[in-house]
């Protein structure tokens, strides 16, 4: 298999740019298009030409720049099939189970609404590696706009199942307040004490903390620790539903 190479930069006031290449064919693909002029920055260079954009959902700041990166490069718009009629400059709708390939690699799409009704994930299966967007953020998930807790925990569990060391790259950086809402939720738990404070520092230093893993979120992140015990009882709703526990974590950290 062909290594890949990413590239992650900031956008906008703390959306992540991610781009995507594979030195031998030389395709890059810019996964969402948060700013048209940042990601074509970036792109230059790196001497890199954008040949595809994985878009993820229909929010402005993850589509804002498609229409220009698309008149420059003339890339392959690819998006969620449930919301294909607001993604800017959109050539292929795609839905749960479809295959991608991009320069060799086999990219499964991961249908996981919540946060918008289409939201889609890129699943590069044997790089092990998963952009996720706005569905799950280091120690977070994304605000529930236009699907419910219930519909949110199984795309959640969809995440949760793929292998511990698959690599997460997020929508954006709000992983030092994600980690101090968590602390509330989560407050024994010695593995979130210690990358709360690992967080902290590499943010005093300026530093991304992207990617995370899979296996890290289920020790650190109360919306996939929604089973846990502890948790629970905090919440006082030992006998809940996990869909239940998890509207009501989502609900404090929006009024966090």
């Amino acid at each position: 298999m062909r290594s890949l190479e990413i590239a992650v930069f900031m956008c906008r006031s703390d959306n992540y740019g991610v781009l995507v290449h594979e030195p031998e064919s030389g395709k890059t693909v810019s996964i969402d298009a948060p700013d048209g002029e940042k990601v074509m920055a970036e792109a230059e260079q790196r001497g890199w030409t954008i040949t595809d954009i994985f878009t993820t959902h229909h929010h402005k700041d993850h589509v804002d720049g498609n229409l220009m990166l698309k008149e420059k490069y003339d890339c392959r718009i690819v998006g969620p099939i449930e919301e294909a009629v607001v993604i800017p400059g959109l050539d292929l709708a795609v839905f749960e189970g479809d295959e991608l390939e991009f320069a060799g690699h086999k990219v499964e799409v991961i249908e996981t609404p919540g946060h918008t009704a289409g939201h889609i994930c890129y699943h590069f299966v044997e790089d092990g590696l998963l952009f996720a967007a706005d569905t799950l953020f280091a120690m977070g998930c994304g605000r529930l706009f236009e699907r419910p807790a219930s519909d949110m925990w199984p795309s959640l569990q969809k995440l949760m199942a793929l292998p511990d060391e698959t690599e997460v790259y997020f929508g954006h950086e709000y992983t030092l307040a994600n980690a101090k809402f968590a602390l509330t939720i989560d407050p024994d738990n010695a593995v979130l004490k210690e990358r709360a404070e690992a967080v902290a520092e590499l943010r005093e230093a300026g530093g991304f903390t992207i990617p995370t893993t899979i296996g890290l979120e289920k020790k650190t992140n109360p919306y996939f620790r929604v089973a846990d015990p502890a948790i629970r009882k905090g919440l006082g709703m030992e006998e809940a539903s996990d869909a239940e526990v998890l509207a009501e974590i989502r609900k404090r950290k929006d009024n966090f």
